[in-house]
């Protein structure tokens, strides 16, 4: 397909769904904030990002736009614009809704902390020496990318934390083994996430359970959001089968789509990325410094002490009491905590670790220090630039109502059967729009929720807890479809991936286990049949589609 072909297909598609939106929301929408070209940005970021395949240039266009649109709503006068300009910049740095908050920053400061810790880490020889230890099980390539997932479910604290220790500690390891970049990006953005929203105690659950705490008080229901949570586990089919889908895949070996062509050119040429890659960090400080020591324990300390201080700074900073063992203690800990302040912390003192260990058993001079801390700090620039812009593009969508208007366009919507499938779908456009997954938990929580509770006359049936399954599962898969989502994009950083190339080759994936969520759980489960079954009925068809593939290839 030439440029000009792709570019005309992309534009058809852009003013076709503007068009789309422009009629639904005549039969939709009564509330005159609410407006059709609230999703012009986030669809033309998207669409941008396909056809020119540059990030930034994407989300910087649809992030003008964004401005203006907010303009012109507020106030069409120069002053206006300069008011508009400054409520942004407070927006996507320290202020968010009506009250102070400082979580953008902190996750700022964690990304500086964290790129220039892994600088410092691969420096002094400490992830070479990890990787020499994890050679000995590693022995080929579905080994490798096997040890890999089951990191990703072990460090099952947060998605940040989890993405930006799994990826740099297993990257060396499997560019050895010839997987490919996109494919290691897919593991650990697949093993993020859903374990941080599936696990009963991590840094998702307290903003979990305080949703379902607010709208259980709002439909008047006596069942606090702890309860909630765990009613919606087996409703959880997208973040189950997931992860599922990720073991399944490392055992077989097999792949499909785009991920098989990028498999096939890592192990046959051994390029582990694209030729055009386009990187977010500096591919240059990926090796040891010359005179350092290679050590393991310059890795393993500071990566110990970031994931100690993690676990100690969630029960700390919480005021968590009890027993340790105690998960209802984690949960109250976890609600409590300023769990970004508390990564930034953590992030810091793993930093300090890591220097005094490349000094110390590494014997790295302070010049090599100095420079690999630098190298770090640089090659932070770039994602952080997205991250911003992807920011940006939340609080114009923020300013818009974006993710509200998407919600109308459910509201007629009656039958109990279909409803929790439609949610499912409404979250996960929402959350592919605008990048997103806890923005449009707040969105669709408080709005589809009582509506479910309605559908099931008033009471806490089946369609109200499938839903809430729903909600969280469909934020999730939006977001691991989208190009926007942060955790996407910190998922590429940690990968050492381009992030279109990694949308482009996880997205078949995700919208199989979708499908497939769909087919055996959240249809079934509408009509009453056990969600354990739905499960296992899903399983069987991961396992039944690469052991098809594996006898294809074979025969």
């Amino acid at each position: 397909m030439t440029t000009l072909q792709k570019s005309l297909i992309g534009i058809f598609v852009f003013f076709g769904i503007c068009f789309v939106f422009i009629w639904r929301a005549g039969q939709v929408t009564g509330d005159a904030n609410l407006v059709w070209y609230s999703v012009v940005p986030p669809l033309l970021a998207v669409t941008l990002a396909i056809l020119t395949t540059r990030l930034i240039l994407s989300l910087g266009i649809a992030v003008g736009l964004g401005l203006v649109l907010g303009w012109t709503r507020q106030d069409w006068t120069p002053s206006g614009f300069l008011a508009e300009v400054v409520w942004f910049a407070r927006e996507v740095t320290i202020k968010n809704g009506s009250a102070i908050d400082f979580f953008n920053i902190w996750v700022i400061v964690f990304v500086f902390l964290i790129m220039a810790t892994i600088s410092v880490v691969v420096a002094s020889g400490g992830i070479a020496g990890v990787v020499t230890w994890l050679s000995r099980f590693a022995k080929g390539p579905r080994s490798t990318q096997v040890i890999t997932a089951v990191m990703g479910i072990v460090i099952f604290i947060g998605d940040y934390s989890n993405a930006m220790l799994v990826g740099p500690t297993m990257r060396p390891l499997t560019d050895y083994h010839r997987v490919s970049r996109e494919k290691l990006a897919y593991i650990v953005d697949s093993t993020s996430a859903p374990i941080a929203g599936l696990a009963f105690v991590s840094t998702w659950i307290g903003y979990e359970i305080g949703l379902f705490n607010d709208v259980a008080t709002s439909i008047g229901l006596e069942r606090d959001g702890y309860s909630m949570f765990f009613d919606a586990l087996g409703f959880r089919f997208y973040c189950i089968l997931t992860i599922i889908f990720v073991i399944v895949n490392a055992i077989s070996g097999r792949d499909y789509g785009p991920m098989r062509k990028a498999e096939t050119r890592a192990r046959e040429t051994g390029a582990v990325a694209e030729p055009d890659a386009q990187f977010l960090r500096d591919t240059t400080a990926s090796k040891p410094a010359p005179n350092a020591v290679t050590q393991p324990f310059s890795a393993v300390l500071p990566l110990l002490t970031l994931f100690s201080l993690l676990l100690g700074g969630f029960w700390v900073d919480g005021g968590g009491t009890g027993s340790l063992f105690s998960l209802t203690a984690w949960r109250d800990a976890l609600s409590n905590a300023d769990n970004v302040k508390v990564l930034a912390v953590a992030a810091a003192s793993g930093f300090f670790v890591a220097l005094v260990c490349a000094a110390g058993l590494s014997k790295m001079s302070v010049a090599d220090i100095g420079t690999a801390v630098w190298t770090g700090v640089k090659s932070s620039f770039t994602p952080l630039s997205i991250l911003l812009l992807a920011w940006g593009l939340k609080a114009s969508c923020d300013r818009l109502m974006t993710g509200d208007f998407l919600a109308a366009m459910l509201q007629d919507i009656v039958s109990p059967l279909w409803f929790p499938i439609l949610v499912f779908a409404c979250a996960s456009v929402c959350s592919f729009a605008t990048g997103t997954s806890w923005g449009t938990m707040a969105i669709l929580i408080p709005t589809a929720i009582p509506v479910a509770f309605a559908l099931d006359g008033d009471v806490y049936g089946l369609t109200t807890v499938i839903c809430l399954g729903a909600v969280l599962d469909g934020a999730i898969f939006g977001d691991h479809c989208s190009p926007l989502s942060d955790t996407t994009i910190l998922s590429s950083i940690a990968s050492n991936c381009a992030p279109l190339h990694h949308v482009r080759t996880q997205l078949p994936y995700a919208l199989t286990v979708a499908s497939i969520a769909f087919v055996c759980g959240y249809l079934p489960a509408a009509l009453n049949i056990s969600s354990a079954i739905g499960i296992a009925a899903g399983t069987g068809i991961i396992v039944l589609l690469f052991y098809g593939l594996s006898r294809l290839r074979s025969s």
